[in-house]
């Protein structure tokens, strides 16, 4: 009520209705972790399109598999991803360097990130300021040329009446490190001398460093230590505790022809567990070398991953066999192999916006696009010993092309019996799991009683309703397909005095129709007309 009545009259208060409308999270951003040419180093990168990638990490590289995974992403309808750039070796002795001497030091530049990308850089200063008398100002010009020396600039930052007076509120140190995403301040200047007329380049035309500069490196080929990384520095893996939500985590091969150890699949299952996020696994390219024995290879190799990866963790994993062959636009379009997880991933996005989270990946709509072929092609018996211990297989048939051909988790194998055993359930489970944490903070602090459980019932039943109405469901009506119970049952008086409150969902999943069976009777006699 209002907090005072002091006069005759009528007061109008705003009573609270209880309506707390639950948003359903995404349901497909896609982390991907792997090397690139350039770009921030350990630190999850928003991109929704892979020209936005190519500008921000350097496009398709040979040495790497990222660009082609997310390429795929995108190509096979993707829409949202996050990229972790790992690197192997010293950042800072692989970050190219300018130097722009003063009268009596030098304000050293460098490359924003690590890697060759770098020796295209170079610099112009000129004193053509808003204040001609102040020696301390100074113009920059920071340019990519299109090649080491070049003469073409392929992006361009300036920075007018810079200063190097720590003081000024231009600050150079300041506005590069806070504003250029092409260099950073290395060493400063003198506070009380400025750069000297001049343009400077890393590298000459013949790649070779000028007396300016430093050429910057690419590092070596990543391992399985960049991948894991340490959770307290949040490198690798743990680099995505920068990010707020991600639901799918594609790891791309080490190298064309190096795959990931069983130990990394392990680390990176457990931490999607953690994140409610789904791991896609690709399988090693060494299990189709010796096509005779490919399909008891896969079959054994899929059961001591899972073995690596452990039951309870495999629940949020999903491997795929065999590899695609697609064109390589860095090598005259030939046909080469790459590892399915970029193309996978697009492919559930794609089935998330068409269909919901609940329908499985796979089928005659879950086709590829660009691929010419598997690695290796199976029947349908092979197709069957893979599908009963778990592994998803991509299948190629006549007129309908190169299809994604199973829906299970690691832990769907028939011996295993898990809950668990479909992919649309297990992640329809975490999109629930997702949506009502973060849809029930402003639970937290509320009195416990009652008019608390109303509220909570009233909201997550709206929710769930909307999810029936969309089909998301079994059942033909809400007290078939879900329930909310949160009461004095559910909530003893213990729990309130410990300042608990228990909510319990259930929902009744649909579950992929994975095994068709037609049955056909010859009708013998007369049929009555």
């Amino acid at each position: 009520m209002p907090s005072s009545l002091t006069y005759p009259g009528v007061y109008i208060e705003e009573v609270p209705s209880g309506v707390r409308t639950i948003t359903g999270v995404a349901t497909s951003i896609t982390a991907f972790i792997g090397r690139a040419q350039r770009g921030p180093l350990n630190s999850p990168v928003r991109v929704q399109s892979f020209a936005e990638y190519t500008r921000i990490f350097g496009g398709l590289w040979q040495p790497s598999t990222l660009g082609y995974a997310v390429n795929q992403f995108f190509q096979h309808g993707g829409a949202d991803a996050l990229v972790v750039r790992v690197f192997n070796g010293d950042a800072t002795a692989g970050a190219a360097t300018l130097t722009l001497d003063t009268a009596g030091g030098a304000l050293v530049l460098e490359a924003s990130s690590p890697g060759e990308w770098g020796n295209r850089l170079s610099a112009t200063v000129d004193h053509l300021t808003r204040d001609t008398d102040d020696t301390l100002l100074f113009n920059l010009l920071v340019q990519e040329m299109d090649g080491p020396g070049g003469t073409t600039a392929i992006a361009s930052e300036v920075f007018r009446n810079v200063s190097v007076d720590p003081a000024s509120p231009r600050f150079v140190d300041t506005v590069l490190n806070e504003q250029s995403t092409l260099v950073n301040v290395r060493t400063s200047a003198p506070a009380d001398e400025s750069p000297t007329d001049a343009t400077v380049h890393v590298a000459n035309p013949d790649g070779t460093a000028t007396a300016e500069g430093t050429l910057g490196a690419n590092g070596s080929d990543i391992t399985d230590a960049q991948i894991s990384g340490d959770q307290d520095e949040r490198t690798g893996i743990f680099a995505l505790e920068a990010a707020d939500l991600f639901n799918l985590l594609c790891i791309p091969p080490l190298t064309r022809s190096d795959d990931l150890d069983p130990g990394t699949w392990a680390d990176a299952a457990e931490y999607c567990q953690d994140r409610r996020a789904m791991l896609i696994v690709d399988a090693p390219s060494t299990w189709t070398s010796n096509p005779t024995t490919a399909i008891d290879t896969a079959e054994t190799g899929i059961n001591n991953l899972r073995g690596d990866i452990g039951n309870n963790l495999a629940i949020n994993a999903v491997a795929y066999f065999p590899r695609l062959r697609m064109p390589d636009p860095l090598a005259e379009n030939r046909i080469a192999e790459f590892a399915p997880c970029g193309a996978v991933a697009g492919i559930m996005a794609r089935t998330d916006v068409q269909r919901g989270v609940w329908k499985a990946p796979a089928g005659l709509a879950a086709s590829f696009s660009g691929a010419r072929g598997l690695s290796y092609t199976m029947t349908d018996q092979q197709n069957g010993i893979l599908n009963q211990v778990g592994l998803n297989c991509l299948r190629s048939f006549p007129v309908a092309g190169h299809l994604v051909w199973g829906a299970r988790t690691l832990a769907g194998a028939d011996l295993l019996a898990s809950e668990w055993k479909y992919l649309p359930v297990r992640r329809f489970a975490l999109f629930l799991e997702e949506s009502l944490y973060r849809g029930t903070q402003w639970v937290v602090f509320e009195p416990n009683d009652e008019p608390l459980w109303a509220q909570i019932r009233l909201n997550l039943g709206a929710f769930l309703q909307t999810l029936f109405r969309q089909g998301a469901f079994q059942g033909a009506s809400p007290r078939d397909a879900y329930f909310v119970k949160c009461d004095s049952e559910t909530t003893t008086q213990n729990d309130i005095d410990r300042g608990v409150v228990n909510i319990l969902v259930g929902f009744a999943p649909l579950k992929p129709a994975e095994f068709v069976v037609i049955k056909i009777q010859q009708i013998a006699g007369q049929i009555a007309v």
